[in-house]
């Protein structure tokens, strides 16, 4: 793990107020303030050190997370949303101390509108329940993160959560119609709107999606649905190399078809998911796994098409899922790989960049060089239809933590150099927030903070997120 500067925290005499004011306001059966107790609420599955808050609050209704609001307000300590804690950028580590509030006790969907294509829930809904209850109405929610089973909805709306399907039909952002959130002095905001359409103001809605936890806390979300896709085809190209994988990736896009996953592992994910009992055939050294959705008759015209092309760009074979058990199994493995590279190496980073795809091979090039100059192991997966890999660091000797650190500054500068982007799902937190002044100049940064201070005068909601700290951007 890598060692960063520890954060500023409240003074003793403000975290007693908080705490005194926590317990008037809610009372021990939602406040948490054994150390052991709050140690649960300390990290994320990032790589950023855990630190075990002040204190938690349990939510369970709005009410109870504008009392802590207004707790940390007057006691002017820090107070940190928090969801499932399945965010890698470290969004939901307390750094700075204070109080984690956590909204896992609002689970309730309260509302799926069938004629309207609505749902509207609560932000500690578990993403896989909400696929679950929408898909037996034969409705769709299209984002899917891998974290899907344990993730929940607040913090998929405050990350801008992706996942594979994200190439055909966008992130989590695209679905979010409305929200109820409050701001860190109780202010209870209502934003967006019910209908697909509605331009009135100021876009407040897509600027809360995707803010990290900084601005506002979610209370409620009214999320767009489609129609259930009738049919659903999986298929695995297999490939000598992950280069060769990169130009099919290409080679399909470019013949103008879009399916709704198109995910790419390279040899050393490959060797994870061997690891996991998942058998590949030997000779591959890298593996697209595409899926198309539609009506029967388009899945099967997309299916050959697709094989064709991965054919004409020198794919060992295409094979076809036979049945939906088969299915499962493939993205079982997939869903599979974050833990199963965890557990091959004492320590790991999982990044998230994304490259414009006509620049996919080249990453995955690059990625290779990065490797071997650093000697750090490196292996890669993911979202290859929109250009987001994961790229995976892996070392067990601690004093290899400067070669990390070295390989890390040299593939955020490549991506920016292939006008690629820092982050495509995972979001900036404390991770990547010193890299932030690569793709962002300091006029825009500077506006962003000023947005920050209109919401959050204190600075007391999620500090330390996104932004670098003063004078230590990377120049």
């Amino acid at each position: 793990m890598l060692r960063r500067a520890p954060f500023p925290r409240p003074s003793a005499a403000a975290v007693d107020k908080a705490r005194r004011l926590l317990d008037r306001a809610l009372g021990p059966s939602k406040v948490i303030t054994s150390p052991d107790g709050c140690e649960a609420y300390a990290g994320d599955e990032s790589d950023q050190e855990p630190v075990i808050p002040d204190a938690v609050v349990v939510a369970e209704t709005p009410d109870d997370i504008r009392c802590a609001l207004a707790a940390a307000s007057e006691a002017e300590v820090p107070i940190v949303p928090r969801g499932a804690g399945s965010g890698k950028s470290g969004g939901a580590v307390p750094v700075g101390g204070g109080v984690v509030v956590t909204t896992l006790g609002m689970r309730s969907i309260k509302e799926i509108d069938r004629e309207e294509l609505v749902a509207v829930v609560e932000p500690g809904v578990i993403l896989g329940d909400l696929h679950a209850a929408v898909e037996a109405e034969g409705l769709f929610y299209p984002p899917d993160p891998n974290s899907l089973r344990m993730c929940a909805l607040g913090g998929n709306l405050a990350e801008n959560a992706g996942g594979p399907r994200a190439f055909k039909y966008g992130v989590t952002r695209e679905y979010v119609l409305g929200l109820e959130a409050l701001l860190v002095d109780g202010t209870r905001l209502r934003t967006g709107r019910r209908t697909v359409k509605g331009v009135t103001g100021y876009d407040v809605t897509s600027l809360l999606v995707g803010s990290e936890g900084t601005l506002a806390v979610f209370t409620e979300a009214t999320l767009q649905l489609i129609p259930k896709p009738p049919s659903v085809t999986t298929l695995l190209g297999l490939f000598d190399t992950a280069f060769t994988s990169g130009r099919a990736v290409s080679a399909i896009i470019a013949a103008g078809l879009v399916p709704r996953c198109l995910e790419l592992l390279d040899a050393g994910a490959l060797s994870a998911v061997r690891a996991r009992g998942v058998p590949v055939d030997p000779r591959a050294g890298a593996l697209l796994l595409i899926e198309v959705d539609g009506d029967p008759a388009s899945c099967e015209a997309a299916m050959e098409r697709i094989g064709e092309a991965c054919v004409a760009e020198g794919a060992l074979d295409v094979l076809v899922a036979q049945d939906a058990a088969q299915r499962e199994r493939l993205w079982e493995a997939r869903r599979a790989l974050s833990p199963a590279t965890r557990a091959m190496a004492r320590y790991k980073i999982s990044e998230d960049v994304v490259v414009p795809r006509t620049r996919l091979p080249e990453l995955l090039r690059e990625i290779d060089r990065i490797s071997e100059e650093t000697r750090v192991r490196m292996l890669s997966y993911g979202h290859a239809g929109d250009g987001n890999l994961h790229v995976n660091f892996l070392w067990d000797d601690p004093d290899a933590a400067p070669r990390v650190e070295r390989g890390l500054d040299r593939l955020f500068r490549s991506v920016i150099g292939m006008r690629g982007t820092l982050t495509g799902e995972h979001g900036i937190g404390t991770s990547k927030a010193e890299y932030l002044p690569l793709e962002q100049g300091p006029e825009l940064i500077d506006l962003q903070r000023r947005l920050k201070a209109v919401f959050d005068p204190k600075g007391l909601l999620n500090p330390h997120k996104i932004f670098p700290r003063r004078g230590h951007g990377v120049c």
